[in-house]
């Protein structure tokens, strides 16, 4: 029971807080005085805040039950993690993190490639897809299936790389950060990121909205390595950010 309590609890906060905050900064508190820096100029309508908020909701319910199935369960004494920092030293718990990032990463492009599959798409990934001009309330708004096969990334970090709970704790604040931040609406890297040789590596708002918008190109979640590897970065990329720093640099 304390298990579930904390998981759900942990979730609700993630999401709430993080997602909440953002659209109370954004979308609330600077509305207007923001708005001219938008991707699309549009706002959801609030019909639309509502679907993302009740899914959410759910995939809410769904990371619980697989954070169960994990750390509540024989499959606990399985998994690979530690502890006490002092066991691997704390250059290694900043290493896991950022291995946990590169896992999801590559694990997220591959499954939302296959999410696109005319034949799963009609029936699971069109729930996220409803959303084609996202807000922050999108970061979970997955269709149950979905929801489980997102969670389910905890299975091989679990099981792959040794892990301590913070570091664990500090992966997932990360996740739901940058969820969040690729569902905002809104660029909040500089003017030109994306020429930059390091930005052109990371994915962005503009990145992700185009996908929403568009529905094809653009799979990647934190990087995208896997996008420009395989030839799936849309070929109106760079020209959608630069018009969105055209906008940001007129005001």
């Amino acid at each position: 029971m304390e298990v579930i309590i904390r998981s759900v609890s942990l979730n609700l906060f993630r999401y709430f807080g993080v997602a909440g905050f953002a659209f109370l900064l954004f979308y609330v508190i600077f509305k207007s005085k923001w708005s001219y820096w938008k991707i699309q100029q549009t706002f959801p309508k609030p019909n639309d805040y509502w679907r993302e908020i009740i899914f959410s909701l759910i995939t809410v319910i769904i990371f619980m039950i697989v954070a169960v199935i994990i750390f509540a369960s024989p499959l606990r004494n399985y998994t690979l993690q530690y502890e006490s920092i002092d066991v691997y030293g704390t250059g290694y718990w900043w290493l896991s993190i950022f291995l946990m990032i590169l896992l999801h990463d590559t694990y997220f492009y591959w499954m939302h490639r296959m999410m696109h599959h005319p034949k799963i798409f009609k029936w699971v990934h069109r729930t996220h897809h409803q959303s084609t001009n996202p807000s922050p309330w999108a970061a979970y708004a997955f269709h149950p299936i979905e929801a489980f096969v997102e969670a389910s990334i905890i299975f091989p970090i679990a099981f792959i790389i040794p892990f301590h709970r913070t570091a664990l704790l500090a992966f997932l604040v990360f996740m739901i950060i940058y969820n969040v931040y690729g569902h905002l609406g809104y660029e909040l890297y500089p003017k030109g990121f994306n020429k930059h040789w390091l930005g052109k590596w990371i994915n962005t708002s503009v990145n992700h909205n185009q996908h929403h918008k568009q529905f094809t190109g653009n799979y990647g979640l934190y990087f995208l390595f896997w996008d420009r590897i395989m030839g799936t970065i849309r070929s109106d990329y760079d020209d959608a950010y630069q018009h969105s720093d055209s906008r940001r640099a007129g005001s």
